[in-house]
């Protein structure tokens, strides 16, 4: 019988950010935290006049815009910074990168910091253990690239540490709260539910196809969990990570 899932033995193994929705991000070896989530994460998106934001779905904020994953997007400081597949790179405070963005996807749009609307879909931080890709990996009898998940933090476990879930331990995390490093407090509050942007071609990752299906059929399309955040901090690469009681 296997135990309750408990990341007393957890540590942060991968830390993302991801300065642009829908682009690939960076990866980081420390990320400062306030109540939005990792600070910059998500805070410019591709806008298009009528409002609503680049996406790889639709929906009512969103509009899908096929090939935003083959743009990366990293921070000059505050500043995004915008790679096309050519090699250009275009800052997001010159007024030339509304013009490339715009030639890119094929319609009027421009890069905009987050407003009104909000640039998350589904909570400010997105958390995905060791474990829940091992149980990927089986189900889908590949491979499973952490970063085609689009995680903030990829949390690795200790022995023991799979869970109730048959590797799906952050199911059993839902409505607790969780230190993270020696200030972050996180709440796990919901699944995090997937969409089609886990099969798309993404930049250094070539077409997939099927991990969605076959998280549909096995979890009800859910891996890895949302998180809010309870208390501000600053994250690094190797923190450990316990459930408080």
């Amino acid at each position: 019988m296997s135990v309750p899932a408990d990341p007393a033995r957890a540590t942060v193994r991968r830390l993302w950010r991801y300065p642009v929705k829908s682009l690939v991000g960076e990866e980081l070896d420390a990320a400062d935290v306030d109540s939005r989530g990792l600070c910059g994460d998500r805070s410019w998106a591709l806008r298009e006049p009528d409002g609503k934001l680049g996406s790889g779905k639709s929906s009512s904020r969103f509009r899908r815009m096929d090939g935003l994953l083959a743009l990366r997007a990293s921070y000059d400081g505050e500043v995004p910074v915008v790679a096309f597949p050519d090699g250009r790179e275009v800052r997001g405070d010159d007024e030339a990168v509304h013009a490339a963005l715009s030639a890119y996807v094929g319609r009027p749009v421009s890069l905009a910091r987050e407003g009104d609307v909000p640039h998350h879909d589904d909570g400010p931080v997105h958390l995905v253990t060791t474990a829940s890709l091992r149980w990927a990996e089986r189900i889908h009898g590949r491979p499973v690239d952490p970063r085609r998940l689009r995680p903030n933090l990829l949390l690795e476990l200790g022995p023991g540490g799979e869970g109730e879930h048959d590797g799906l331990p952050e199911q059993d995390w839902l409505g607790r709260r969780m230190s993270v490093g020696a200030d972050v407090v996180l709440e796990v509050v919901d699944p995090m539910p997937r969409c089609v942007m886990v099969d798309l071609d993404q930049r250094g990752m070539p077409v997939e196809g099927g991990l969605l299906k076959d998280l549909t059929d096995h979890n009800d399309g859910c891996l890895g969990v949302l998180a809010r955040v309870v208390r501000p901090g600053r994250l690094r690469v190797g923190d450990s990570a316990a459930l408080q009681d």
